[in-house]
């Protein structure tokens, strides 16, 4: 059986692993699937929430697959039946809500009306929604523009008011514009990378999701202790300057965590602020993808 594994840049866990070549060793018969060659249409930032990375778990695009918080949960109010299978740690200093410095925008409840830059569907929708609770604000209250690809050239031409930003992407802005920070990431959203999968993958091929799970800490591992060689594996695809990507993976947290109640409890928080927000069409429970083995897993993987 051919095992598919979803990657791209901004999990940087697979996308290290992929250039790593450390699972082919225990699982030969391995494809790698860039999700950026995969489908992923955009919808309408004001009503509801993209599931591409969600979806192709079950149209045959991969087997398992890592993102930010937010997929898993829109794969969920989806009708998918996901299991989680590890996350990272807390990332709160990867990202952050910036203006400009001369912007009027000075607190979250000053939102209202702005236009505001996000990779809608990551977890700068989630970080968003939560600030905007917080100031008694909704996502109606707001203009959201999804602008992943080209968000900090539209912040800096002044095309949006606002920007969920993240490094290495803000390091470049904040070269070129003097910013205030609006929103930080810290004391709202703890803002981790996670690794999901469908039930009948995670039940059925128990020996295939240890491989993968012990894989995958493996090579958060190697960049720990390898960050300017890892940073050199990002550069050479985006064309970005490799000490941006360097000073960005030396700040994020390495190692695979399970999954546990808090990170259940925040998670649950934001989907009911997708329902009640009208970005996903009904409620779901987070806990139903969580399995207690999986869990051990991860521990045998950490602790190996």
């Amino acid at each position: 059986m051919t095992i598919r594994i979803g990657y791209f840049p901004q999990n940087n866990t697979l996308w290290v692993l992929r250039h790593l070549g450390i699972l082919e060793r225990t699982l030969p018969d391995l494809e790698w699937v860039d999700l950026r060659t995969l489908d992923n249409p955009r919808v309408d930032p004001t009503a509801g929430l993209p599931s591409g990375h969600g979806d192709h778990l079950f149209d045959g695009g991969y087997d398992v697959i890592g993102t930010g918080s937010t997929p898993p949960v829109t794969a969920q109010a989806k009708g998918h039946d996901v299991v989680y299978l590890a996350v990272s740690g807390p990332r709160v200093e990867n990202g952050r809500l910036v203006v400009h410095a001369d912007s009027d925008i000075h607190e979250p409840a000053d939102l209202r009306g702005k236009r505001v830059a996000l990779g809608h569907g990551s977890w700068q929708t989630t970080l968003l929604l939560l600030a905007l609770e917080k100031a008694g604000l909704g996502w109606g209250d707001i203009v959201p523009v999804d602008a992943y690809a080209d968000a900090a050239q539209r912040f800096l031409a002044r095309d949006v008011d606002a920007w969920v930003g993240s490094y290495p992407f803000l390091t470049r802005v904040e070269q070129q514009a003097q910013l205030r920070e609006v929103i930080p990431t810290d004391g709202l959203f703890s803002h981790r990378s996670l690794w999901f999968t469908g039930r009948a993958f995670a039940t059925e091929h128990r020996a295939e999701v240890a491989a993968i799970v012990a894989a995958l800490q493996a090579a958060d591992e190697w960049t720990r202790d390898h960050p300017a060689e890892a940073a050199a594996l990002f550069a050479a695809d985006d064309g970005r300057p490799a000490a941006e990507w360097e000073h960005a993976l030396r700040t994020r947290p390495w190692g695979l965590l399970p999954v546990e109640a808090d990170f259940v409890a925040e998670q649950q928080h934001a989907a009911d602020l997708f329902f009640a927000n009208g970005l996903i069409r009904q409620r779901i429970r987070v806990a139903d993808a969580v399995l207690p083995e999986i869990g051990d897993v991860v521990r045998a993987a950490a602790n190996r």
